[in-house]
């Protein structure tokens, strides 16, 4: 049973293996979402499952900032092929080793009963179990960050050489990860100006940075010549800010409760939790207006911070209860406010687990282009990059002739291959009598001439005769016109 008096540690275990469990059976539920895959997880299913030469060479074109991940995929898949539960089961690990850390550092700054409510609903935010069942990077820098920032109060608590070691490697392993992940050790260096650390402290704490800044300088260097990979992303906008306003603001109303404090802890929980959860996002933002970076999954990490400062306010909100509930009863009341917790936003979570909660489905497309197509057939993609459905299921495409490729992804060393000038473009449509195409469902606002020419090919020369609209893809069978039957 979790002592009702927050103010001593007590055993970890019982702390951190209910939000452990809760994270990991939350992540377990659902994850093959239907047989749903969008883009971006068909790129690492797909990159992942290069040859190492092959892969080295694409990390050096494009992509570099995923590239951990990728070659951790890539030993996934080499030990078990297990399809889209291969792909994402890293992540729920991640995620469950995210939530047991995160209730640990609870327990070490405020007390069991903190550490225990702040697990259970990290466990429970949606963007959480979102990116726990998603085959990208976001979930394991989160798990990265969230062991970082309890190492960070260990080594607070005992600053030794090793200690301080371990957090500057864990910080390198999340910015490794994800470059932004760095965002969260800004956010450490205003927790040790809050909580008044000791030049000692001060010392570890920039010698383990220094030497994470150092190690991650070659990254950074090469991603800054692959920026064209994050030139999609826009300059901030309401749309993108409120949510960051809104945790922010709940997060200081949480943060001004009174806090319990544990026997040993060397920093509020306050101190630690708010940095984490309003820098990395506030600064990301501000960057954007300058250089447009800001995704919020980017910074998924932050939400460790707010569950931890609503777990304080769960915990002082606890203590207040004037419910004559006698004390050895408490914990049957709260399992059964934890039930109704659960149940009570059933439908999103159910929704999270669908192929409807991710902007497209890769899956789907290949399977349309199955229904459409037959052996002989011509196949196009505008733009390019949504020959990513090919990637990812080859046999749907099995006897169609990608009349624009030039070179595959892995010879070249791209992603999606390199395609053919605009001239030979056409010159190859005028000899088939249909052709499958696989596009967005609305047309870009500027087209390349590559897909110009497609398009004009197109237009030209077929009729379109039966289309096909799944998920955030568009695929049309065209025909010339005594072939549409």
């Amino acid at each position: 049973m979790i002592p009702l008096t927050p103010s001593t540690p007590g055993r970890a275990w019982p702390v951190v293996l209910p939000p452990a469990l809760l994270t990991l059976l939350l992540g377990l539920w659902g994850i093959g979402r239907g047989g749903s895959i969008w883009r971006d997880e068909a790129v690492s299913y797909q990159v992942a499952h290069r040859t190492l030469p092959e892969l080295w060479r694409l990390l050096g074109e494009i992509d570099a900032v995923h590239g951990l991940h990728y070659l951790i995929l890539h030993a996934v898949f080499s030990c078990w092929d297990g399809g889209l539960v291969a792909l994402r089961l890293p992540s729920v690990l991640a995620m469950t080793l995210a939530a047991a850390a995160l209730a640990e550092t609870g327990r070490r700054l405020a007390g069991p009963r903190v550490g225990l409510l702040a697990g259970l609903v990290f466990a429970l935010v949606p963007a959480v179990q979102q990116y726990a069942q998603e085959g990208r990077s976001y979930a394991s820098a989160c798990a990265a960050v969230v062991v970082g920032t309890l190492l960070l109060v260990r080594a607070w608590q005992r600053p030794r050489a090793g200690a301080w070691a371990a957090y500057g490697a864990v910080m390198l392993l999340a910015a490794l990860l994800h470059e932004f992940a760095v965002l969260a050790m800004a956010g450490h260096a205003i927790t040790l100006g809050w909580g008044r650390a000791d030049r000692r402290v001060w010392r570890g704490w920039a010698v383990a940075t220094a030497a994470a800044a150092l190690a991650l300088l070659p990254l950074v260097l090469i991603s800054r010549q692959q920026a064209d990979q994050v030139a999609w992303i826009r300059t901030p906008g309401w749309t993108d800010i409120w949510a960051p306003a809104l945790t922010g603001a709940v997060g200081a109303l949480c943060a001004g409760l009174r806090e319990p404090a544990a026997a040993g802890a060397p920093v509020r929980l306050r101190a630690v939790a708010l940095p984490l959860l309003v820098v990395p996002p506030a600064v990301l933002i501000l960057v954007s207006y300058l250089d447009p970076l800001y995704v919020d999954r980017y910074v998924v990490f932050s939400y460790a911070g707010l569950a931890l400062l609503l777990g304080l306010a769960l915990d002082r909100a606890w203590a207040r209860s004037a419910l004559p509930v006698p004390q050895r009863a408490r914990p049957v009341v709260a399992a059964f406010a934890l039930a109704a917790l659960l149940l009570g936003p059933l439908p999103l979570e159910h929704g999270l687990r669908t192929p409807q909660s991710r902007p497209n489905d890769v899956a789907a497309a290949a399977r349309a282009v199955r229904e459409l197509g037959r052996p002989g057939d011509a196949v196009l993609f505008v733009p390019g990059a949504r020959r990513e459905a090919a990637l990812y299921d080859p046999a749907a495409f099995a006897g169609l002739r990608d009349l624009a490729l030039a070179e595959t992804g892995a010879a070249s060393g791209t992603i999606n291959g390199v395609e053919a000038e605009p001239g030979a473009i056409s010159a190859a449509l005028t000899t088939p009598r249909r052709v499958v195409l696989v596009t967005d469902p609305r047309p870009r606002a500027t087209v390349p001439a590559r897909d110009e020419a497609k398009l004009a090919a197109l237009a030209d020369r077929f009729q379109p005769c039966r289309t096909t609209t799944v998920h955030g893809i568009k695929v049309t069978l065209y025909a010339v016109p005594e072939s549409c039957g």
